[in-house]
């Protein structure tokens, strides 16, 4: 969806023109009434669980080729979804491309193409991208289809016969490129390329120009008190905390109402407003209904009722105050919740192509391969703040984590100089007793702790979303499993005592159960490494589910089914060092050219 927006369509003058025919009263929808509807949508009834979930990342603007902050949300959604999956939930997941407005209309014209194939061929490079990284999407929507026409006209309809739409007319500063209206309190005089005086927006700080035109209004004035009654019976809703504060903090002040419509004569690239060919539906409203499209609106669209929305903070505003407006409008469920992460800067600055440092995700993931790419995006995101992208930052954060500590840990657990036999070796209890004592250290049953308590962390991290507070907590297991190891160097074993070789067995018996959790853990963060972990040790597909957890069950005196199966045929290196030559090999080169211009 389109990013750096204003706020709100603010108008100077709004001159309503009734419709005898249809346009009923504000009255009829008194802000009483939607206080109610509010207050019944939220979360803070009892919480039943389903079975089902329904992930979406925003659908993005065809304006230009995907970059890294598009695939950061798509990571985001698809691991939300898999963990989703992990838990024997129905997921469904939606992603997709936002293809209407003027600013596609003129950028088809520039290119001397009709609008739909400019369309086709940018939202092909993020389908391509998202297949390329491994994002599991159940359904791909793009606006321009026959699906998605009905549904939002049909959601237009709903809104107009309740009274929630209406004619008027409006002048103020418009900006094409934000396709957004705007106070004067938010333009300010500005120099353009030639040196002319302009206007532009202090947001996104694109040109401006004063506008007058007839169009149709959305009643958002009514929704602002039901908003705050649902935003503070769900603490929830909005998430990161400081988020959901912004939200609450914008409604204190008044809500103008909306433009929701363009005149036609000006803006073609759209679906035209139902009994009114003159006027184009506004891009936002438009775009908006893709969610309710993919779960089958108007029709059958159970799965509706539990949305969990992953959004860049740039569009916050869109999906935490337009959005549920509408929703109420149409007496529809509210989203369960609005997952918003920050940016991604690049050495501290904004990607920007004049300045040459915006990051082309499909290169990068070629370069550091996908799960690479995803776990650095997943594992150094920090939803409440931009985060800054460094290659040497990718560099060793993947090989300290990925290659050197949890690779580390599968070769020295499965090589053959210590499992000679390549089998999930046996469990001593004798020499790891349940209470302190036999072979094992103090720092042995601290790890088992760790470990044994690691999936109800990580659970709790992947439902608020913070996927790196999840990665945080398996990476401090995997070193201490590393010291364990270290710390009884089985390799240091005389596999010629019964007693040491009972050890050396459970010590590795140990450290592969370790492995096989953190293998199950990290299925919805990096899946093809996962994968290779888990045939490694010989799991079978069937038994990778989160209820197939079960840490250490001879520990607790119960049997363990992989005791004595054979490991995995060898998968290779789980993770191959990256080093800096190789990288700057595969940096694409810069077009001097192009760069002067």
């Amino acid at each position: 969806m389109r990013t750096s927006f204003p706020f709100v369509n603010r108008v100077r003058r709004v001159v309503c023109k009734p419709q005898q025919s249809r346009v009923i009263s504000p009255v009829a929808a008194p802000w009483q009434h939607l206080r109610v509807v509010a207050l019944r949508h939220t979360s803070t009834r009892p919480c039943q669980d389903s079975g089902s979930s329904y992930v979406t990342t925003p659908i993005f603007y065809v304006n230009a080729s995907p970059h890294l902050g598009h695939l950061y949300s798509a990571v985001i959604a698809d691991c939300f979804h898999r963990y989703k999956l992990l838990r024997a939930y129905d997921s469904k997941f939606a992603t997709g491309t936002d293809e209407h407005g003027l600013k596609i209309q003129q950028a088809a014209e520039a290119a001397a193409k009709d609008p739909l194939t400019f369309c086709t061929n940018v939202s092909g490079r993020f389908r391509h991208l998202f297949n390329s990284c491994n994002i599991s999407y159940t359904d791909y929507i793009r606006t321009t289809e026959p699906r998605h026409r009905r549904a939002v006209q049909h959601f237009w309809s709903l809104l107009w016969d309740k009274g929630l739409i209406y004619k008027g007319s409006y002048e103020g500063w418009y900006s094409t490129q934000d396709e957004s209206f705007l106070m004067p309190t938010q333009v300010a005089d500005a120099l353009d390329s030639s040196g002319k005086e302009v206007k532009v927006s202090l947001e996104s700080g694109h040109k401006v120009e004063w506008m007058k035109e007839e169009n149709y209004m959305f009643r958002l004035s009514t929704f602002r008190l039901p908003l705050l009654d649902w935003l503070r019976g769900n603490p929830r809703a909005v998430q990161p905390e400081r988020f959901h504060q912004a939200v609450v903090q914008w409604l204190q002040e008044d809500l103008p109402d909306l433009s929701v419509s363009r005149q036609r004569s000006r803006l073609q690239w759209g679906i035209p407003v139902p009994g009114d060919p003159e006027q184009t539906i506004y891009v936002w409203l438009d775009a908006l209904v893709n969610y309710l499209t993919v779960a089958g609106y108007p029709g059958g669209h159970d799965r509706w009722d539990g949305v969990h929305h992953v959004i860049g903070k740039d569009i916050l505003k869109f999906h935490a105050i337009y959005w549920p407006s509408f929703l109420l409008g149409a007496g529809l469920p509210l989203p369960k919740a609005i997952h918003v992460h920050s940016h991604w800067t690049v050495g501290g600055k904004k990607m920007s192509k004049s300045l040459g440092n915006v990051v082309d995700p499909l290169e990068r993931s070629r370069t550091f391969t996908t799960d690479g790419l995803r776990y650095f995006l997943l594992r150094q995101g920090v939803p409440d703040s931009d985060c800054d992208y460094t290659e040497d930052k990718v560099l060793k954060l993947l090989n300290a984590e990925l290659a050197d500590s949890l690779g580390g840990l599968l070769n020295r657990c499965t090589a053959p100089a210590l499992n000679p036999g390549q089998v999930y070796t046996r469990f001593c209890s004798q020499s790891f007793p349940r209470e302190p004592g036999g072979q094992a250290a103090a720092e042995d049953y601290r790890m088992l702790s760790s470990v044994r308590s690691l999936p109800a962390a990580v659970e709790q991290h992947f439902e608020s979303m913070h996927v790196y507070k999840a990665l945080e907590a398996i990476s401090a297991c995997v070193r201490q499993t590393n010291g364990f190891v270290q710390r009884h160097a089985p390799w240091k074993l005389d596999r010629t005592d019964v007693k040491e070789q009972r050890w050396l067995d459970t010590v590795i018996h140990v450290s592969l159960e370790c492995l096989r959790v953190y293998g199950t853990l990290l299925q919805p963060v990096v899946p093809e490494i996962s994968d290779k972990l888990l045939r490694k040790l010989g799991v079978a597909k069937t038994a990778r589910s989160w209820a197939d957890i079960n840490f250490l069950p001879r520990f607790q005196g119960l049997d363990c089914p992989r005791e004595g199966r054979a490991l995995g045929s060898d998968t290779g290196v789980l993770f191959g060092r990256l080093e800096r030559q190789n990288v700057d090999s595969h940096k694409p080169k810069k077009n001097k050219k192009a760069s002067k211009l």
